[in-house]
């Protein structure tokens, strides 16, 4: 028997960075990283992909960069997360009468539910990325989070659907292929953030996840165990670089440097005696730059990206402290200094910063723990939860491949699998994570009575 894990690609195609991370479950169900590759992201603006010669150019420089971290890996299907301001969603409503109504609900029925949405009326030039079911009723029976094994005339259920436009897919898909890989699923990256940095606790206590990127600022809004709302909103990170480079009269690298470097949320914060010295191009007198002046044109834009998620969350009445778990920040955007205070002022929610390593085994990189790589390590949880609920089919063989030394911290042991034959069947399926993340919003097919069929089999 094989009981190793298949090993998943998540690929991020960003405005700033294209990043490709290659994971394995252990068998304590944490992300054990086997290869990570980034590059400089040329051809993509605002999330989308308008230049393909210059994407695939920069995804094979990641794949090349992956490969050297570990020599003995072997991509082929990637999961592919997408952006853009052409990213719209809409709720929905479906209702099938059953055939075989003296038998309970199956997985099937769920899946002709599911598969008839993909026939909703969308206008033209628009494609459906995915159908995610927020609550099921059978027949007065309402709120059902699973109707497995219920029995009833009637099954619905409310659903979020993701809509995208066909040609931004069409080039992602191109890029992808032209660079050699298959796409084996396209997944929403505020979705694929959120499954990175949220606990299960986070989703029922209800919270907003706010990735900001390098081209657009991605929000996913949870509430009381359901997906409510997902909105791309196009200022990021570059817009910010963007407005110091014109604002005060310097080039896009020292903008971005000056960000990084000397940059706050928060102009209250800055020290107003404090200055930059820029050195001046081609024999000019060097630049002296205020920081307060740098500050208050970061939190101009900050502001406004925080104004947008305002209105998303008060068009879905979820704004006056409806969540209780506030605002979790990630993207690489989150890393700016007292961006957590601004939030909460403007916001009036709490706020903290998401970190993705709440799913990583001990002992990889401190570089994959910052937020910058929530989408990339999202993509592969997703992975894992279509291949634990076996929605996409995936090879059964897999090829043993140790986590290379390059992936791991210096001074950390190495993470010991166990032999295969030592774990039983029994004792993995035990160890699974039976309330996957991705499963309680993606089709809310939790097996919680697995456990329970085991021991009578």
């Amino acid at each position: 028997m094989n009981n190793e894990q298949p090993i998943i690609v998540g690929l991020d195609i960003g405005t700033t960075k294209i990043a490709v991370i290659a994971g394995r479950k252990n068998e304590f169900g944490k992300l054990e990283i086997l290869g990570f590759g980034k590059a400089n992201s040329n051809g993509v603006k605002h999330g989308q992909v308008l230049n393909i010669d210059e994407t695939i150019k920069a995804i094979k420089t990641a794949l090349e960069n992956c490969f050297a971290s570990n020599p003995n890996l072997d991509v082929n299907e990637v999961y592919v997360g997408i952006a853009g301001h052409h990213i719209k969603s809409l709720q929905t409503r479906g209702d099938i009468v059953r055939q075989k109504t003296d038998e309970e609900i199956t997985q099937k029925e769920i899946d002709q539910l599911i598969d008839d949405q993909y026939k909703t009326y969308i206008p033209a030039g628009d494609q459906i990325i995915d159908v995610i079911p927020q609550e099921f009723t059978v027949d007065n029976f309402q709120n059902i989070p699973n109707p497995i094994g219920y029995g009833g005339v009637k099954i619905g259920a409310n659903f979020h659907i993701i809509t995208g436009d066909k040609n931004a897919i069409k080039n992602i898909n191109r890029s992808v292929e032209k660079s050699g890989l298959h796409t084996k699923d396209l997944v929403l990256q505020p979705l694929a953030s959120s499954s990175a940095v949220m606990g299960q606790e986070d989703m029922e206590a209800g919270v907003a996840i706010v990735d900001i990127g390098g081209g657009t600022t991605d929000l996913a809004v949870f509430y009381e165990g359901i997906l409510k709302h997902t909105a791309v909103i196009p200022f990021a990170g570059e817009n910010i670089t963007n407005d110091i480079k014109t604002g005060l009269g310097v080039l896009k690298t020292q903008a971005e440097q000056m960000k990084v470097q000397f940059g706050s949320a928060l102009a209250n914060e800055a020290k107003s005696n404090a200055y930059i010295t820029i050195p001046g191009l081609r024999g000019m007198p060097a630049k002296e730059i205020s920081v307060k002046n740098l500050a208050n044109i970061i939190q101009a834009r900050m502001s406004e990206i925080m104004d947008f998620v305002t209105y998303h969350l008060k068009q879905v009445g979820l704004d006056n402290r409806m969540l209780n778990g506030g605002i979790i920040l990630t993207g690489g955007g989150s890393q700016l200094k007292h961006l957590i205070q601004l939030t909460e002022y403007v916001t009036g929610l709490p706020a903290r910063i998401g970190f993705p390593n709440e799913h990583l085994a001990g002992g990889h990189i401190e570089e994959l723990a910052k937020p910058t790589y929530s989408t990339c390590i999202g993509l592969i949880l997703k992975g894992y939860d279509d291949y634990e609920h076996n929605r996409k089919q995936f090879e059964k063989e897999y090829k043993k491949v140790e986590v290379p030394d390059g992936l791991k911290q210096n001074g950390q042991e190495e993470v010991i699998l166990p032999d295969e034959e030592a774990v039983s069947e029994k004792e993995m399926k035990k160890r699974k994570n039976l309330t996957g993340f991705w499963g309680k919003f993606k089709d809310r097919i939790i097996d919680l009575f697995k456990e329970e069929e085991d021991k009578h089999l």
